[in-house]
């Protein structure tokens, strides 16, 4: 990747615009999750192909990793008093939970950071309303109620109180009441309403951990006959968590970085995670990230342990921001990788945790160089997007050359659209 002289913060969005057709966005997935095409880009070289080949172009004994997250039914619709309906998106918990796993398992009662449409005409004292009725697994017949009222107003966004019952009065959760009372997100771009197709087509077949409010999309098109043909070629496969905010749809609106702040995620990953990644940078094998969010979390994990290793840690950074937008940049070659990840593990160790739960803020733009990450494999991103950054640090302005070819290709692009596998 070519150096980059000026801070990333001096990147002018415009440089990263480029005409998408309509109709080159996927409004629907394809019926066969791996028929999707595959672009293949290493040292300058394109190359096409399916996406259930994957594995022909990847080394043996390489480590890639998955985004578990699972899409929650984010969008709930409720009523104020006067009859006017409220749209409310569920971003994530209040900062009085320790984490999303803890706060979704919350019975009867949370606080939540939501966006609202229609907040405008929202009284304070107007406690909104829902109403579903729904058949439980019991195959019981079920009515769930439930409120919604205005604590705090937050930039454009605002804490939400929701309460909730059934007329059976047996306890439920936030992750359960979202299930029966929500709505699953799909992108805005698609432009059109979620369908019943869209739970399955929806969720990657990794996806176990709640509280995403998007897909990690890149997941979508592996299949178990695709994972079965990596493990055949003894290709290690692991997980770990970023919940997707809405913050991935949110358009740069600033004309240089500089102005745009990033959006802040909770990542999980586990010490024996952390560990195998280890054993692999020891070895000098290859490391691929499925998705942005992977990569993202990945990456995020050597920061941390930099930070621990130049005293710079505390504990309370697991309960905020463990890695600042700007952090990476401008820093100097203090510590191998492996003294790094060391780092990290000896202090999951000392405190005996077996993970590590925080949030990065982490911005990956040109001018960022790659700590652990060989390659990516990642869909066709929005123009201007801080998505569109990610790649650009991974190859340059090459990026412009991909994207040429896969329109040029029938490529479809975004969420339900194709795949690429991109070396660094």
């Amino acid at each position: 990747m070519p150096v980059t002289a000026q801070h990333p913060s001096e990147i002018a969005i415009e440089d990263y615009q480029y005409d998408l057709p309509e109709d080159r966005i996927a409004r629907f997935p394809l019926e066969q999750r791996d028929a999707s095409k595959l672009l293949i880009y290493r040292q300058g070289k394109i190359v096409e192909d399916k996406f259930q080949n994957l594995v022909d172009y990847l080394p043996e004994d390489a480590l890639m990793l998955f985004n578990e997250a699972k899409v929650v039914h984010a969008r709930l619709y409720f009523y104020k008093q006067t009859g006017g309906k409220l749209e409310i998106f569920c971003l994530e918990p209040d900062s009085r939970y320790a984490d999303i796993t803890t706060a979704m398992n919350e019975q009867n009662s949370v606080y939540w950071k939501c966006l609202v449409k229609g907040a405008g005409k929202w009284r304070n004292d107007d406690v909104a309303t829902l109403e579903v009725n729904y058949t439980d697994q019991q195959h019981q017949k079920v009515t769930l109620k439930a409120t919604a009222q205005k604590i705090e107003h937050i930039g454009n966004s605002f804490i939400i109180r929701l309460d909730w019952h059934t007329d059976q009065n047996v306890p439920m959760s936030f992750a359960e009441f979202l299930e029966y009372a929500g709505k699953l997100p799909i992108p805005p771009y698609l432009k059109r309403e979620a369908q019943a197709s869209d739970e399955v087509q929806y969720q990657t077949i990794f996806a176990e951990k709640e509280g995403s409010v998007a897909a990690p999309t890149a997941a979508l098109h592996f299949t178990p006959k695709v994972v079965e043909r990596l493990t055949k070629k003894n290709i290690t496969l692991e997980k770990l968590t970023l919940h997707v905010g809405a913050g991935t749809f949110m358009p740069v609106k600033s004309d240089t970085m500089a102005g745009h702040e990033m959006h802040a995620e909770w990542i999980d990953v586990s010490r024996e995670v952390i560990h195998r990644v280890l054993t692999t940078v020891k070895e000098d094998r290859k490391i691929i990230a499925v998705g942005t969010t992977s990569a993202r979390t990945l990456e995020s994990l050597y920061w941390i342990g930099l930070q621990i290793c130049r005293h710079e840690w505390s504990d309370e950074k697991l309960h905020s921001i463990a890695v600042q937008q700007w952090y990476p940049y401008g820093r100097t070659e203090e510590f191998s990788t492996e003294e790094v990840l060391q780092a990290l593990i000896q202090y999951l160790d000392d405190r005996h945790y077996e993970r590590i739960v925080t949030r990065t803020q982490l911005i990956i733009a040109p001018g960022y160089t790659f700590k652990l990450l060989h390659g990516l494999v990642t869909n066709f991103h929005q123009p201007a997007s801080t998505l569109l950054l990610m790649v650009s640090a991974l190859i340059g302005e090459q990026w412009k050359e991909i994207y040429r070819y896969a329109l040029n290709h029938d490529f479809r692009f975004l969420s339900y659209g194709d795949g690429s596998l991109i070396w660094k």
